[in-house]
């Protein structure tokens, strides 16, 4: 370990990324590569810091993080704007305080605070940034038993109707492809399918909204009837891992040959990927799939 190390405390103050994000992006992308100490806490070196804080530069003009990610130093440096002092970044409210509203069942002050992020940060970015990351953190602190379960369900309904509330207020989007968005039976959770309807929809994709828990044969049922291109499942990683591979592929063979299935969720991490399905790890993966479609 180097004297240059920074401790993530240190990092999230120099880059405006917090915490949550930077341990979303090591587990998802693989980078940051922080080192440890002696106690086990995390030591990010000073040439990850740059690049993260380049990044974070980057993403405030619109870059999406997982292209960024994908990118080399020089290519970063080359889509740095020339002779432009990094401005100071915006202060991002952390996630923790806004669980702390969820252990307090305050969703009034939980739903201001999150209307004021929205109104912030845009659709896109609100999505991405904000409650990807706080949906993460929600989901392990009810693993750890920090928070109950009905404070999860709490949580989830503020959610899911913040995201739906956004959603209507989007102009009607009737663009290709034609995305049918559900779950299988017997998965309920449907934040990651309005997370993905928000950022399809607004890339101009015709998104047509199933809900959660539909039969198999209803799915491909829907699939003729409405001309579908892509049918996108979301999978938590609560549903039974035994079962997941077996439905995705049974899924995969009742469908046209033409039709692209994409299966997102936490369940993706754990599964691999049968021939002829997408697997979706971020919302970013949503959108370079989107790309590819297109192309």
């Amino acid at each position: 370990m180097g004297t240059t190390d920074f401790s993530i405390a240190a990092v999230e103050r120099d880059t405006g990324l917090s915490k949550d994000v930077l341990r979303m992006w090591e587990r998802r992308y693989g980078f940051p590569q922080p080192e440890r100490d002696g106690n086990g806490e995390r030591l990010y070196p000073a040439e990850q810091v740059a690049r993260l804080r380049l990044m974070k530069r980057l993403m405030d003009q619109g870059h999406r993080p997982g292209r960024l990610m994908q990118a080399s130093d020089e290519e970063l440096a080359q889509l740095a704007p020339r002779r432009v002092s990094a401005p100071t970044p915006a202060p991002i409210l952390p996630l923790e305080p806004l669980l702390e509203l969820i252990k307090r069942h305050d969703t009034f002050a939980f739903r201001q605070q999150m209307q004021q992020l929205l109104s912030r940060e845009g659709l896109l970015r609100f999505v991405q940034d904000t409650v990807a990351p706080l949906t993460e953190r929600v989901g392990d602190a009810w693993m750890d038993g920090e928070i109950r379960v009905y404070e999860e369900h709490l949580y989830t309904e503020q959610v899911k109707r913040l995201l739906r509330q956004a959603i209507a207020t989007l102009p009607a989007a009737n663009g290709a492809p034609r995305i049918l968005l559900t779950t299988p039976p017997e998965e309920q959770h449907s934040i990651g399918l309005l997370m993905a309807e928000a950022v399809l929809t607004l890339e101009g994709a015709s998104c047509i909204a199933l809900g959660t828990q539909t039969p198999l044969p209803e799915i491909v049922q829907a699939v003729g009837d409405s001309r579908i291109d892509v049918v996108a499942l979301s999978i938590s990683s609560a549903f039974p891992n035994r079962q997941v591979l077996p439905l995705v592929q049974q899924l995969r063979a009742s469908l046209p040959e033409n039709v692209a299935l994409w299966v997102g969720g936490g369940a993706v991490r754990r599964l691999t990927p049968p021939s002829g399905v997408r697997l979706l790890h971020s919302l970013p993966d949503a959108l370079a799939a989107l790309e590819e479609w297109r192309a």
